[in-house]
């Protein structure tokens, strides 16, 4: 199991990934592809990452808008794995023509 990361850890992390903010004990960020199926492929490119990793989001998908939240459950909040895949969802999200809003 992954140890939590403190305070200080997770915000200079989330200096080096835009578009991602804390909410609570997770990471979350809203993303925004250029329409449904593209939305549908970001999904899908993010689920090969997680089972890679064996850690998977909670994701909501509205129309185009995916909604994203990382918590290492198991760990009680976040962890190095988190930051690790909020990079991979960064990266899928690039490659899709997607963009972080709010």
């Amino acid at each position: 199991m992954s140890r939590l990361l403190t305070e200080d850890e997770v915000d200079r992390q989330l200096a080096e990934l835009p578009g991602w903010r804390r909410d609570g004990d997770a990471l979350v960020a809203v993303i925004e592809a250029p329409g449904f199926p593209a939305a549908v492929a970001l999904v899908d490119a993010v689920a090969e990452e997680a089972e890679r990793f064996n850690h998977h989001p909670d994701i909501d998908i509205r129309w185009r808008t995916t909604h994203w939240r990382l918590s290492t459950h198991d760990a009680g909040g976040i962890t190095q794995l988190d930051i690790e895949l909020a990079h991979r969802i960064a990266e899928c999200a690039d490659a899709a023509g997607a963009r972080f809003v709010g």
